[in-house]
Formats: C-alpha cells, sequence, structure tokens
C-alpha cells in the first residue's frame, strides 16, 4: 500500500505565483485553481498511490507562539485574489477523491508527520508531497519526498523525483533523523526562526556530524577547535535548545481519519461541475474521459 500526503498550502501559494493572469470569462481568478488541480493530478499520477489527503494549516501550535513569539509573524498577508481560490480548492479537493485534514491550532506538517508515524507500524509506504524542511527529517526506507525541483531531478527529462534517504542525505548534508539537529543551528528564515549567527549550512553539517545533536554539542563545548565558533555557541545556547524544541514535529496527535479510509474516489459530477466553473478547456475533456471510464457497464454518467 502507498500512501499520498499532500501539503496543501504549499501547492495552492506555489501554484498562485506560477501562474499569472488566468481568469473566467466572469472575471473570477482562477490560477491557484488551475495550478493545484493539475500539479495534484500529475502527482498521484506519478505515484499512483492506494491511499491520499491534503493536509492544511489552521493556526500554529501555542507552544510554538509561546516560545518564540515573532514565529512566521514575517509572513504577508493572504493576496485577496487568492482568498476565495483557496476557500474554493478546500471544498473542492473531496470532489477531486481527497480527503483533507486539518485540526484547529495546529500545522500541517505536525499531522502529516503523525500519519507517517501510524504508516510505520503497517508498513504502508508513505510519499510526502511537501517542500516543508521540517518534514524531510521523517524520510527513512519506506518514507520518500515527492519533488518536481529541477535540482533534485537525476535526469534532464525527468519530470519528477522521489527522494529517499541518499538524495536527502547528500542535500542536507546529514542524515534525515539529523536535520532537526542542523535546523536547530541554522533556523529557518520561512517560519522566522532566527538562524545563529555565523553559522551556515556547511559549519551546522560539520558540527553535527562530529556531534550527533545539539545537545551532544552544547555539553561539548570545550571539544569545537575554533574558538571564535565555540564562543559563539556558547553565547547563543539559549537560542539553540529553543530553535531545537520549535522544529521537533509534535507527533502525538490521534488522527483525524483513519488511514484506512483515504481511498481516492472521485465525484465526478462535482468534480466536472467546478472545472466548468473555471473553464479549463484542457483539464475538462480529461477528467470527463475519466468518468467515462469509470462508470463504464455502471449505466449513465450521473451529472
Amino acid at each position: 500500500m502507498k500512501l499520498l500526503l499532500i501539503d496543501g498550502h504549499y501547492y495552492v501559494y506555489r501554484s498562485f505565483h506560477a501562474i499569472q493572469n488566468l481568469t473566467n470569462s466572469k472575471g473570477e481568478p482562477a490560477n491557484a485553481v488551475y495550478g493545484f488541480v493539475k500539479t495534484v493530478r500529475k502527482m498521484i499520477k506519478d505515484v499512483r498511490p492506494d491511499l491520499a489527503a491534503v493536509f492544511w494549516d489552521e493556526g500554529a501550535p501555542q507552544k510554538r507562539v509561546t516560545l518564540q513569539p515573532a514565529y512566521k509573524q514575517q509572513r504577508e498577508a493572504m493576496p485577496d485574489k487568492m482568498i476565495p481560490q483557496l476557500n474554493f480548492i478546500q471544498s473542492f479537493c473531496g470532489a477531486m477523491g481527497l480527503v483533507s485534514i486539518s485540526k484547529p491550532d495546529t500545522e500541517a506538517d505536525d499531522l502529516m508527520g503523525c500519519y507517517v508515524m501510524e504508516a510505520r507500524k503497517t508498513g504502508v509506504e508513505v510519499v510526502l508531497a511537501t517542500n516543508d524542511k521540517d518534514l524531510f527529517q521523517l524520510v527513512d526506507p519506506r518514507v520518500t519526498v515527492y519533488s518536481t525541483n529541477k535540482t533534485d531531478l537525476k535526469h534532464p527529462k525527468d519530470s519528477h523525483a522521489l527522494l529517499g534517504e541518499v538524495e536527502v542525505t547528500r542535500k542536507w548534508e546529514v542524515p534525515p533523523h539529523q536535520i532537526a539537529e542542523l535546523l536547530a543551528l541554522t533556523g529557518d528564515s520561512v517560519d522566522n526562526i532566527p538562524g545563529i549567527e555565523g553559522i551556515g549550512n556547511k559549519t551546522a553539517a560539520n558540527l553535527i556530524r562530529e556531534f550527533g545533536t545539539v545537545e551532544n554539542l552544547l555539553q561539548h563545548l570545550p571539544d569545537v577547535k575554533t574558538e571564535k565558533l565555540r564562543l559563539r555557541l556558547e553565547q547563543s545556547e539559549k537560542q539553540i535548545r529553543e530553535n531545537r524544541q520549535m522544529v521537533q514535529l509534535e507527533l502525538d496527535h490521534p488522527l483525524p481519519v483513519e488511514i484506512s479510509k483515504l481511498q481516492i474516489k472521485p465525484n465526478y459530477p462535482e468534480y466536472i461541475r467546478g472545472l466548468e466553473k473555471y473553464e479549463f478547456k484542457t483539464l475538462l475533456p480529461e477528467v470527463q474521459r475519466e468518468a467515462e471510464n469509470t462508470f463504464v457497464g455502471q449505466g449513465e454518467l450521473p451529472l
């Protein structure tokens, strides 16, 4: 069994910014909707999952906000033209056959991590469709990250890659289970988690490879060979420990929907009506053909 977990907000934002000035005949913005639907359809074709779900941020955990009040505060407000599209996409996922999952005061990456932990118990293979740094720490022999970034593709003709332990280790210079340790030193500008001044990815990776964890590093500061670096780490000890807590995934949430209930079951009449609303002339015939093939032998398609 293969389970596809999709980071919803990431793909909506990416689609919105990648496609410009797309509207239907009523002037309603359609760029994010088109990009999201097209991307997810390709993703499902590439991965061929048995089960799938889309995850949405619904606020930040109070623990992280209390620890670092500036957490994610640097993010700009959602563009006006994106708001109605996001609302439509979240409701339209059901028509596409995908369960939407969220929880108040909980981030998508934490919930996705909880599903990975449950899948590990049953041997289900997991593909994470995300660009979230925190989720890379979950990669193992049965967990990969779906990527279409050119830098991740093995061959020029490839359209996607599944990043496993080897690829993630090469990308981060530490194995997946040590990525959270690395981020405790480098921070994460996307989430407004401050890095330690003067410590870049290479230096951080060298330290984590040598000491294993930031806790072990802080307990053995006299063993850090460079005096300037040792002093910087000493002065930043509190920040490093805070950062380590910030990037720790919350993996103890009960699953809002059981994994066995994440079958992909498109509601083709609703699917087609949604595409007609936005007048997607290339996507619409594709889905209509799928619907016709699905209902062959089952009578007329119930439109």
